[in-house]
């Protein structure tokens, strides 16, 4: 009845297919956010620790639409930890080999050996999402990918691996109040490419799209996890109290760590040598 009502007016239908959580009314303030980012990051390290000692391996896909949030999100997650254990694969555009290849194959060498967190900025699903939008692929190619993506996902977890799969979901408007920031923001204009004003415009396909990739891969061993982004700080901090909580990982006991006594200068003299000291601006 509804519904009924609300076509009668001429009004727009809600999208039903991944609802958005209500966005909070009151933003974090920065030093609210950064306390409680901190208090994660030791977590994170923690985490590190443990997945070196025990050799664990995990994965950590993230998509999502264009400004949903992604890379705020595992910049948040790797900025206090190790880039040798935390591993954040952004591939490019496919060679003229690689598109010959099984679709799947450039991106299986980059996942986690023991003691390895690797971070996937779009992953494998990028067959599901822009290339199919965008035309670089045939709706045969997407349907073959959805098909067979749950049989690889099972093997990747059946070897041992701990794979996370974060949905980042992003209403129409804070969506478009984020690209419109990229074009007058000098700092972000490199995040804005001429595929991202296109896909901009194809709001439906990318939900359709969406929608059928959830249907055909959201499995009891490897779900899918969305993730309300239209707040960014609240995003980060729970998408990292999220992945924390789903794994099993424990505090590593360390020796306890002194600094030792420097050596003596044993007749050692500052040189008399004209450095070359860059200028003091700040």
């Amino acid at each position: 009845m509804a519904k009924a009502k609300a076509k009668a007016k001429g009004k727009k239908e809600p999208e039903q297919a991944v609802p958005v959580a209500p966005a909070e009314s009151v933003r974090l303030k920065g030093k609210e956010y950064a306390g409680e980012l901190a208090k994660l990051h030791v977590q994170l390290v923690k985490l590190q620790l443990w997945a070196q000692e025990t050799g664990a391996k995990i994965c950590i896909v993230f998509e999502g639409r264009d400004g949903a949030g992604k890379g705020g999100a595992i910049k948040a997650i790797t900025e206090r930890v190790s880039p040798r254990v935390f591993r954040v694969i952004a591939l490019p555009a496919p060679t003229e080999r690689e598109k010959s290849q099984m679709y799947v194959q450039r991106y299986l060498p980059h996942l986690p050996a023991a003691g390895e967190i690797v971070i996937f900025d779009r992953s494998w699903y990028n067959r599901a999402g822009v290339e199919r939008v965008m035309g670089f692929c045939s709706e045969e190619q997407v349907e073959s990918f959805l098909r067979v993506t749950p049989l690889v996902e099972r093997g990747i977890v059946q070897s041992g691996i701990i794979l996370l799969k974060y949905w980042l979901e992003v209403s129409e408007e804070e969506q478009t109040r984020r690209l419109k920031g990229r074009i007058h923001d000098g700092r972000k204009v490199w995040k804005l490419s001429p595929m991202d004003l296109k896909s901009y415009s194809r709001w439906y396909d990318y939900s359709r799209a969406r929608d059928d990739m959830f249907k055909a891969t959201d499995t009891q061993f490897a779900p899918w996890l969305v993730v309300n982004s239209n707040d960014k700080r609240r995003a980060r901090l729970n998408i990292i109290a999220d992945l924390l909580s789903r794994i099993p990982y424990e505090e590593v006991e360390r020796p306890k760590v002194e600094l030792p006594k420097r050596q003596k200068r044993g007749g050692y003299r500052d040189p008399d040598y004209p450095f070359r000291y860059i200028p003091q601006k700040y």
